[in-house]
């Protein structure tokens, strides 16, 4: 081959290169922080109600519907592109077996279908307008994310005669619905409150009203989600003070010139927080 010709077969990239562009995307969701909203209540609810065989089967069910639901939406935002579609269509094939599995060890989960169905349309329609990165979206998906709490608690009810239910973590007596739903309400407010604080730090950085939106929403959750506890039954003060400092950061961390590495495992750090304040809201540890 002479300077300058071109040759009749150029050289082919690699075959990781080769795999990794004809991979359709999809398949694994890039929002790290919505594993911690996926775990912390789910986490929660399972240890309130007491561990059970539904909660393995359970937690398949949550983590294969999570892949499926930002397949999905991910396929409606590029106007349903083909390139999009295969992880759609292996994630909701892989979804049946979990789904059945659990109804047929509680059936009365089925119960549930009714209010998650508004919350998981509503945010697919806000893929589909492009409105996923919009307030709406993020109170319904966060929504969503905090209910499985509750759920986890009413799967293990049919099977609390097989363990101490609320016993065997030092608790002195199982809980009831109302430390449930507050606890609930409690990682609700943290997550949309969680929402609001990295818009400030990223998409709605410099934006002085929204910072103040965010640092206000803050201050009065605190209020509320201290009264929560304390009409549960549940010490109040360690929720007052933990959303103290939390109000404190959405005021203080926007400020600075935090890295989204920073405040991330500032966020990671927060969730196991609020994680452990709400296992001892619904009484599993205290």
């Amino acid at each position: 081959m002479t300077p300058g010709t071109v040759p009749a077969h150029p050289p082919r990239p690699p075959r990781s290169r080769r795999r990794r562009r004809r991979r359709s995307p999809g398949w694994v969701p890039d929002q790290h922080g919505a594993w911690a909203m996926l775990a912390v209540p789910f986490v929660v609810g399972t240890l309130a109600g007491g561990p059970a065989p539904v909660h393995v089967l359970l937690a398949v069910l949550w983590v294969v519907g999570y892949l499926d639901f930002y397949a999905v939406g991910l396929w409606l935002r590029s106007r349903r592109k083909a390139r999009y579609l295969p992880p759609v269509r292996a994630w909701s094939i892989a979804l049946v077996v979990p789904a059945a599995a659990v109804l047929v060890l509680c059936p009365a989960l089925v119960l549930w279908a009714p209010v998650f169905l508004p919350l998981v349309v509503t945010s697919l329609w806000c893929s589909h307008a492009r409105r996923d990165r919009s307030l709406l979206n993020d109170g319904v998906t966060i929504l969503a994310a905090c209910l499985m709490l509750p759920v986890a608690f009413s799967a293990g009810l049919p099977h609390a005669s097989l363990h101490d239910v609320g016993g065997w973590l030092g608790a002195a007596t199982a809980p009831g619905w109302s430390q449930v739903g507050a606890a609930t309400g409690m990682v609700l407010a943290y997550f949309f409150g969680t929402a609001l604080y990295v818009k400030t730090l990223v998409r709605r950085r410099g934006d002085l009203w929204f910072r103040a939106v965010s640092v206000d929403y803050h201050a009065v959750v605190t209020v509320v989600v201290a009264w929560a506890a304390w009409a549960a039954g549940r010490p109040w003060w360690p929720v007052a003070a933990v959303f103290v400092l939390l109000t404190a950061r959405s005021w203080w961390v926007p400020r600075t010139a935090a890295k989204p590495l920073q405040f991330g495992l500032g966020e990671l750090a927060a969730s196991v927080v609020v994680g452990i304040l709400a296992l001892g809201v619904v009484g599993v540890l205290g």
